[in-house]
């Protein structure tokens, strides 16, 4: 059997065996319906009208009312014209104007949190040019800046003992309303509800209560499911905010399937609305599709994907999202499984967008550092570095913290399996500098995995586009979401 899989800027075909079952999202298992188009702003508009367990918008602010519209960024979501964020939006615009808000009352809040700052064309691009034209100009839009403690908020610590920094436009609005989306993700089972708010609008001291190794190589965080430490404490934070705001979030999140289109649309608080939004993902999101479990898991990695352009050639990057599809689909692995992952690998770091990622790489080949988590100690210490910070804050780079977040990320690759091979590497040094073993091609791969780690007659998964489409989470058929 020949798959093509990703492979920088094009596709790497592998010779696999006849027996190598093959999954794309919205394609081998058919998502959900989604709303049609002609129905979309009706369905949007009356989950914003109808909120779970809170009142709606028309009672809560008025005449005088400051609110404030927290928007995921470039990331999650779609830039289509009816993308979530273009029809509810305005929508939530409406409903505040029809309450008697003033438009010069209202901030726009791009939730980046640690990632890079979204430019002013992709903020048009997230936004649509209505919304964009009407407060960009009046500089009522922006970026949540993590660094700038003129408009940071110190509230103390949550009943996990977490210290919990937000954004204080966020905090000081008698409204403040957030737009996410539902969607499967590693770190916690789904985007949108608290995890927006928690992660999207605080600080990194903040983040590192959840991005860290203590919560992430625990045996309840993998495989994915929104049980985890991790979880909890985003519900934790974001409702610590909601305490002392002295009101609760206006949640209004989309599930979303393969094509970023809207299934359904909830609203309202998040502790009604987010367990009723993810009965709904649910369906989409844990696909029971294996029948035994894979020793062999396949896929490629363009270049740019997800975080950015560089995504698929830096090495910490390269490794966390390899851990990523292992976090996804550890239920359908066997215990010593292999993952094979073609990437050009060629020392790209794009170190201008990656902030602080270099240097981390550098300092884990020396003075100790014999597995990732030991690089954990230097947070504070990168975190300090001014000319990182001036490039998260004035040049549109990730916040330094960004990197030991994937790093926490990356090892549990190593933790659950037996081996990882790179392969079509133009330096394979940078891979092997990061535990993974290097082959020129899938078959060179696939033949010492044999060889060495799962025997003549593997089970094999591949996973083609795993990285341009909506990743489900496989699970073995027949069992329970999570």
């Amino acid at each position: 059997m020949n798959i093509d899989f990703e492979y920088g800027q094009g596709m790497m075909s592998a010779d696999l065996p006849d027996t190598t079952r093959k999954f794309v999202p919205g394609e081998t298992v058919a998502d959900p319906p989604y709303i049609p188009t002609d129905r979309l702003e009706e369905a949007t508009r009356h989950a914003i009208r109808n909120p779970m367990g809170m009142a709606p918008i028309s009672d809560l602010v008025g005449a005088g009312s400051r609110v404030c519209i927290v928007f995921p960024d470039r990331v999650k979501g779609g830039f289509q014209e009816t993308s979530h964020r273009k029809v509810a939006i305005p929508i939530l615009l409406e409903e505040c104007y029809a309450a008697g808000v003033r438009p010069q009352d209202i901030t726009l809040i791009c939730s980046n949190g640690l990632h890079r700052k979204n430019t002013k064309n992709e903020i048009r691009a997230i936004l649509g040019d209505r919304v964009f034209d009407q407060f960009w100009w009046s500089n009522q839009i922006k970026n949540h800046d993590s660094e700038d403690w003129e408009d940071l908020v110190d509230l103390g610590h949550d009943e996990l003992n977490d210290h919990v920094i937000m954004n204080r436009t966020a905090f000081e609005a008698d409204l403040t309303i957030a737009v996410g989306h539902t969607m499967g993700n590693p770190y916690g089972g789904y985007s949108g509800g608290y995890k927006h708010v928690a992660t999207g609008i605080t600080h990194w001291r903040t983040i590192a209560a959840h991005h860290v190794p203590d919560v992430m190589h625990r045996t309840d965080f993998t495989p994915v499911n929104s049980k985890s430490l991790m979880r909890r404490k985003f519900d934790a934070i974001g409702q610590h905010m909601e305490s002392q705001m002295g009101k609760p979030f206006f949640l209004v999140d989309a599930v979303l399937d393969t094509n970023a289109r809207q299934i359904a649309v909830f609203a309202g608080h998040g502790i009604a609305m987010q367990p009723a939004s993810w009965e709904v993902a649910d369906k989409r999101t844990y696909v029971p599709w294996a029948e035994e479990p894979f020793d062999v898991m396949v896929f490629g990695m363009p270049q740019a994907f997800h975080y950015g352009n560089g995504h698929g050639t830096n090495p910490i990057l390269i490794l966390q999202a390899i851990a990523a599809n292992v976090i996804r689909h550890r239920r359908v692995l066997s215990d010593r499984s292999v993952v094979i992952c073609s990437s050009i690998c060629n020392g790209y770091f794009h170190d201008e967008e990656f902030t602080g990622y270099r240097e981390l790489f550098d300092l884990y080949q020396k003075d100790y550092h014999n597995t990732l988590p030991d690089l954990a100690e230097h947070g504070e210490y990168f975190c300090n570095n001014e000319e990182f910070i001036k490039r998260y804050r004035f040049n549109y780079g990730y916040h330094p913290y960004h990197a030991f977040s994937m790093v926490s990320c990356g090892h549990i690759a190593e933790r659950h399996c037996a081996a990882i091979y790179l392969v079509g590497a133009y330096e394979p040094g940078y891979a092997r500098a990061m535990g993974m073993q290097t082959r020129a091609t899938f078959e060179d791969a696939f033949a010492d995995a044999k060889r060495r780690y799962v025997g003549p007659s593997p089970r094999v998964l591949a996973l083609p586009r795993t990285f341009r489409t909506a990743a489900v989470h496989l699970t073995m058929q027949h069992s329970s979401p999570e």
